[in-house]
């Protein structure tokens, strides 16, 4: 019975993470002018620096040929830079460019306010209840993550 209810809280957690997460996106969304996806491309490649397109493919969860086509749109708008690896011409690289980590940071400062925002409601109790209890969630995670890679 107990693996029941943890599968149960995980699952209504995860949706009421990702509603709480899609109102949070949507207006930092509207002011970049970028679809989410992009958006998120771009702040996970500024967060984990440079990267093989097959590598950020993979932690995307995203097909290559679907990712090369985001790819192009943010190298043409200058937020990407891509290069081909010297030593394996197979290999294409890619980091924030200047202006992709400025829009990254924006990006970020903007989603870190409209979670202030979302949970501005909270008692400090709450408040301390839900960040120690976030704090042990994030930690298990971290080790579920890397038994799975």
């Amino acid at each position: 019975m107990a693996r029941k209810e943890f599968v149960r809280l995980m699952e209504e957690n995860i949706w009421t993470l990702d509603k709480i997460g899609d109102c949070v996106r949507l207006s930092r969304v509207e002011s970049t002018g970028y679809p989410r996806q992009l958006m998120s491309i771009l702040v996970r490649l500024h967060n984990g620096g440079r990267a093989r397109l097959k590598d950020i493919a993979r932690r995307e969860r995203v097909s290559a040929p679907n990712l090369c086509a985001a790819f192009r749109r943010l190298e043409a708008d200058g937020l990407v830079i891509r290069t081909i690896d010297e030593d394996d011409r197979r290999n294409t690289w890619y980091c924030v460019s200047e202006r992709g980590a400025e829009l990254a940071t924006m990006a970020m400062d903007m989603f870190r306010v409209g979670i202030e925002h979302v949970f501005s409601g909270l008692s400090r109790e709450d408040e301390s209840r839900l960040t120690d209890s976030l704090r042990t969630m994030r930690d298990i995670l971290k080790k579920v993550e890397l038994k799975n890679e």
